[in-house]
């Protein structure tokens, strides 16, 4: 009989006395601001928040996108208060640049409030919005928290988790989910030829490996090697062929050997694409963290702004987009 070590039993203790969230909130949130703080400094940091009040202004001066009698191919992202404006000029560019009508499918994170719907339907004309409380029956019926207790507390307190569980459970075919904080700048052949015709799993290329746990780890468990560099801003999936019973299994057994991470998701999401053929973006076009140059003159047909890549996208990335 195996017994516990003092970490799993310390690991047990926070979680049934929910201690991850009050850590969070006590302490890595506050020290996240402050070392973020003194990356940016003040002036860069208020420059940044100008920027990003500035993109979120301009979201209210889109266009309207016009209405196509073809059949659209549907897009879906997770959003609400936070990122509403940036789904919203993630999906415009994309449509832009589309050889084909596309629609929003938006999946309300519990905060889209109704002004926010309102936008985002003068936008783009047959968005779909699936309403939290639609999201949270289906989640009731499909992950009842006495079968998947790992995946529902990772659900109410890792919201990352949330671009898996609320946007394939109990869903069926196969579904393109973009990042918000991205944007389109040539016509995607790849992704467009992929939402006509899914065949493989779809991905793009990280910068560095991001996954928050051993590789040897994910890879025993998925029992297929995991890809090198993953990253999730793309990220084509089957719903039907998501084992909720392993992917529970695979939370809990993460997070009891390893702890809980930022990065989760992204290493769920490469342990399910595990040993797959899978469609990749080729990094050169499909760039993560793109440079500054980059962001102000783009060559490539997408860039998704991560990390130290934030200001370029708020100073001058979107600017673009705003002048289609």
């Amino acid at each position: 009989m195996m017994t516990s070590t003092p970490n799993q039993n310390l690991r047990q203790l926070s979680k049934q006395l929910k201690l991850g969230v009050l850590f969070y909130r006590l302490y890595y949130a506050p020290k996240g601001f402050v070392t973020s703080l003194m990356r940016e400094g003040l002036l860069d940091r208020a420059i940044n928040n100008k920027a990003r009040a500035q993109m979120e202004r301009a979201a209210y001066g889109l266009k309207p996108l016009p209405i196509s009698t073809a059949p659209a191919f549907d897009i879906h992202f997770l959003t609400g208060k936070r990122f509403w404006y940036q789904t919203c000029f993630c999906a415009y560019s994309m449509a832009q640049y589309s050889p084909i009508p596309l629609r929003p499918v938006i999946h309300d994170d519990g905060s889209l409030a109704q002004a926010y719907q309102d936008e985002l339907h003068r936008i783009f004309p047959n968005v779909q919005i699936i309403l939290h409380s639609e999201i949270e029956d289906r989640i009731e019926s499909y992950l009842p928290i006495a079968k998947f207790p790992s995946l529902r507390e990772r659900r109410s307190n890792y919201p990352h988790m949330r671009k898996i569980t609320d946007i394939h459970a109990g869903s069926t075919g196969w579904k393109l989910v973009l990042d918000s904080d991205m944007l389109f700048f040539r016509s995607p052949t790849l992704l467009t030829d992929w939402l006509q015709s899914p065949q493989h799993p779809c991905h793009m290329i990280d910068i560095e490996p991001s996954y928050g746990y051993s590789r040897t780890l994910m890879t025993e468990l998925a029992q297929a090697s995991i890809a090198d560099q993953l990253n999730v801003g793309i990220c084509g999936l089957n719903s039907n062929e998501i084992d909720w019973e392993q992917l529970e299994f695979w939370c809990k057994t993460l997070i009891e050997q390893q702890g809980t991470h930022y990065y989760q998701e992204q290493a769920l999401v490469a342990m399910l694409m595990a040993g797959k053929s899978c469609t990749i973006a080729p990094i050169q076009d499909y760039i993560v963290k793109p440079d500054r140059e980059e962001a102000i003159d783009p060559q490539a047909v997408l860039h998704h702004y991560v990390a130290d890549s934030k200001p370029w996208y708020f100073r001058y990335a979107w600017k673009h987009i705003a002048a289609l």
